[in-house]
C-alpha cells in the first residue's frame, strides 16, 4: 500500500512542477551563415592607426583570396557588415570560412605609401552574437 501512496504523490509533484509550456522549439544545426572578425596590422607599431572603409576591407579580402585560392577565391562571397577604425566584420558562407580564414593567414599583405598592412583574425565563429560578445575580452585580461 506504501508503494501507491508513493507513485500518487509522486504523480502530484509531476503535475504540479510542469507550470510552463512548451509552445515551439527550433534547432539550427547547419547555419548558412558564419562570421569572422579582422584587424589591420601595420608593420610599425609607432605608425597611427589606420582607419578601414568597407572598399579597403573587400579589396584586401579579394586579393588574399586570389593569391591564395586563384580566380576560384574571388568567387566567394564577402559581405561587410561594418567597419569600425581598424576592425571590421564580415559575413562569409559557412562552407567557405575555412578557405577565408587560411587565405587571410597566408596573406602576405599589400604596402602603401611605405606602410605594409595586413590583416590579422580576431575571431571566426558561425554565431555573430558570440563574435561581438569577444570585443575588449584583451582589455580584461591585459589592463
Amino acid at each position: 500500500m506504501a508503494a501507491s501512496g508513493d507513485t500518487s504523490v509522486l504523480a502530484a509533484a509531476k503535475a504540479k512542477s510542469q507550470k510552463s509550456h512548451e509552445l515551439a522549439s527550433c534547432v539550427l544545426k547547419d547555419p548558412v551563415f558564419s562570421y569572422a572578425h579582422l584587424q589591420i596590422l601595420t608593420g610599425n607599431p609607432h605608425q597611427e592607426a589606420i582607419e578601414l572603409d568597407a572598399l579597403q576591407v573587400r579589396s584586401y579580402c579579394t586579393a588574399a583570396l586570389q593569391q591564395f585560392l586563384g580566380i576560384a577565391g574571388t568567387a566567394i562571397s564577402i559581405d561587410t557588415l561594418k567597419v569600425d577604425g581598424a576592425d571590421c566584420w564580415l559575413r562569409i558562407p559557412r562552407d567557405n570560412l575555412g578557405a577565408f580564414s587560411a587565405a587571410i593567414t597566408a596573406w602576405r599583405g599589400t604596402n602603401e605609401n611605405g606602410v605594409h598592412i595586413t590583416f590579422q583574425i580576431k575571431g571566426c565563429s558561425d554565431w555573430l552574437g558570440s563574435l561581438v560578445g569577444r570585443v575588449g575580452q584583451d582589455a580584461l585580461w591585459t589592463k
